[in-house]
């Protein structure tokens, strides 16, 4: 028997024939705990295949209709794709029914049908001009109302043939994307360990398949799979499922759970949201009002912070962060909903936009834009990723990085990033990671403000030291390296070596008191060779303050005439290029340096000797090898 992947779900208020209608229609009894059957009340939820006319298969999903456990009826109500609304013609519509439906409305459900129960008991003419009024407005406005009795069996097969054109009018769900599955139940068998149950949302799944458990972190592979109790080799999103996990245990496992594809989900306390508020509501929804948040078959306790209105007004709609208690785990695009923690009445739900990373501020701007501008984006990858990357800012980003934000595997998610290349997505310098066209550009802005900065407060300086112009943008060190690469490349600057930028055209002309001195410390610098003068002697040689000396000597190292050896002391560029040869040929010669005989080639004494010496180890010429210096190997 091949099920197909569509779920249908009963609603319904408590006693109006939900259990019996499915029993009647499968021949199988939904209602599985002793309790259930004792009491003849619907706690959990219950789950059985049922065959159409056209012979296809399909899945029914049993809700409780007892207030006390709501909980679970909207457990399996994130699961389903098609809804009967079951009412009782003796009762008509009741407190139950308005609320079922209200969280169909929220979860995104937009097909269904109504079944009119016990209609041998009285007669439903008036109960259905009821109903017409209570469903007006909503997904189940236009929907067929079928008049049946399980126990007579009455419109049965009315009903089977009303199912049937609906299912036919339903696209089944898609089994693309990663395997993700809420936990509806976890219990252990003798001789199997763990068994988990639920309806996957997305994905397929095969026996050896390894699997993650979130919250928490547990990991095992698939011993075996049943979907509606009968054993296959896979299964997928839709299918009422059960999953025989190896090294996994029972507690670590819990309704709420999520069983996934590793490393792609996490568990997260705050969520971005479109949240509307339930027209019936009394009063309007306060800002931080403390919540019970229902998505898949979790519902951590929490509170809702409204984004872009003060209070929101029965009815209305807007943007939101929930704040929650325990983390969970979802994706963009899911349905959730809001019940007050007490007394526990809905509130409104919607759509989760994002999985935040900070705490969300309210009535600025550009949160708000950019959480707009995702939520548009949900149904399409594309947009998806332009909009993630948008909203990660100034973040080089990989291809791992994105998966776990947009829940796709990363060969489709650098398959995307190839589309929007050049375009919208940008790979940065030489990095290989990704950030938003527009994004980089405020990034490289940024870059090119602090360089010009840099040299208006120092005119005399020609090329400034990396490390300078890192302190003065703020931005991480990779980022910083790979903005550097990307101006590079787009010629906006010049790096040189020696750790020094170069902003490109930029030219330096020196008035003659200037250049004159310029040359001259110049030409010192070459004559002294290997025993340059300090700053303080070149002063007082030159009659002109120290701070000039030094401003002229970085001039003369930005120009490539000098280099700064540590302690103030500048060599011209020439006699260390002379001195880096003379070491390593010294080293090459004796197997470690020969002080003595450098000292005397070079002709100069330790005063000079040793900074020179520290610096070609700070370079990675030579290290130190106990008492002696040898080559570093390449």
């Amino acid at each position: 028997m091949e099920i197909q992947p569509l779920v249908i779900g009963t609603a319904g208020h408590i006693d109006h024939g939900k259990s019996t209608l499915v029993r009647a229609l499968t021949g199988i009894d939904p209602d599985r705990l002793p309790e259930e059957k004792e009491r003849g009340l619907t706690i959990d939820l219950g789950f059985a295949p049922l065959v159409l006319p056209s012979g296809r298969t399909v899945g029914m999903v049993d809700v409780p209709g007892h207030e006390r456990f709501l909980r679970n009826m909207v457990a399996g109500a994130t699961g389903i794709d098609l809804v009967l609304l079951v009412i009782a013609a003796d009762d008509g519509v009741m407190p139950q029914t308005r609320e079922h439906l209200q969280i169909m409305q929220l979860l995104g459900l937009e097909r269904g049908l109504i079944a009119l129960t016990k209609i041998d008991v009285v007669e439903p003419a008036l109960v259905e001009l009821d109903v017409r009024e209570l469903v007006a407005g909503t997904f189940l406005a236009e929907a067929p109302i079928v008049r049946v009795s399980a126990h007579s069996g009455a419109g049965l097969d009315e009903l089977r043939a009303q199912l049937q054109r609906l299912a036919d009018r339903t696209a089944p769900r898609s089994a693309d994307g990663l395997f993700r599955m809420s936990v509806q139940r976890v219990f252990s068998a003798r001789g199997h360990g763990t068994i988990v149950t639920g309806i996957p949302v997305s994905g397929r799944i095969a026996i050896g398949a390894a699997l993650e458990v979130l919250p928490g972190g547990a990991q095992g592979r698939v011993r075996s799979l049943q979907a509606y109790k009968q054993s296959v080799d896979s299964a997928r999103a839709g299918h009422s499922t059960a999953l025989n996990l190896s090294d996994v245990r029972v507690e670590d496992v819990r309704r709420g759970s999520v069983v996934a594809e590793p490393g792609y989900f996490r568990p997260l306390s705050m969520l971005g949201l479109r949240l509307t508020a339930l027209a019936t509501l009394e009063r309007p929804l306060e800002n931080r009002t403390r919540i019970r948040f229902h998505s898949g078959t979790a519902d951590p306790a929490g509170e809702i912070v409204l984004l872009d209105v003060e209070r929101l007004e029965p009815g209305a709609t807007c943007l939101a962060q929930a704040r929650l208690d325990e983390p969970i785990v979802c994706a963009p695009g899911d349905r959730f909903l809001l019940r007050l923690l007490s007394p526990e009445r809905t509130l409104g739900g919607g759509v989760i936009v994002e999985e935040s990373r900070w705490r969300l501020k309210r009535f600025k701007n550009f949160v708000i834009e950019e959480l707009a501008h995702q939520e548009q984006s949900l149904g399409s990858s594309v947009q998806l990723l332009e909009a993630v990357l948008l909203r990660r800012g100034a973040v080089l980003s990989t291809a791992q990085d994105l998966s776990l934000d947009l829940k796709l595997p990363q060969p489709e998610v650098a398959a995307l990033l190839s589309k929007l290349g050049g375009k919208s997505a940008r790979q940065v310098g030489k990095s290989g990671k990704w950030m938003h066209a527009q994004a980089l550009a405020r990034a490289l802005a940024r870059l090119g403000t602090a360089l010009e900065q840099y040299f208006a407060a120092n005119p005399l300086r020609s090329a400034v030291e990396t490390s300078a112009l890192h302190a003065a943008t703020g931005y991480g060190e990779a980022l910083f390296h790979a903005l550097l690469d990307e101006a590079a490349a787009r010629q906006q600057l010049v790096l040189e070596a020696g750790g020094k930028v170069r902003a490109a055209g930029r030219s330096l002309t020196l008035d003659p008191k200037s250049r004159a001195l310029f040359d001259a410390l110049r030409a010192r610098l070459e004559s002294a060779r290997f025993q340059p003068p300090t700053q303080a002697e070149l002063a007082l040689e030159r009659n002109v303050k120290e701070p000039e000396i030094q401003r002229m000597l970085k001039l003369l190292a930005d120009e490539g005439h000098a280099r700064h050896v540590g302690g103030g002391l500048y060599f011209a560029s020439a006699a260390l290029e002379e001195a880096r040869a003379a070491i390593a040929k010294n080293c090459e010669q004796h197997g470690h340096l020969e002080i003595p005989a450098l000292r005397d080639q070079l002709d100069t004494t330790r005063k000079w000797l040793i900074p020179l010496l520290e610096h070609f180890d700070a370079q990675g010429l030579t290290i130190r090898q106990g008492a002696n210096r040898v080559l570093r190997k390449r």
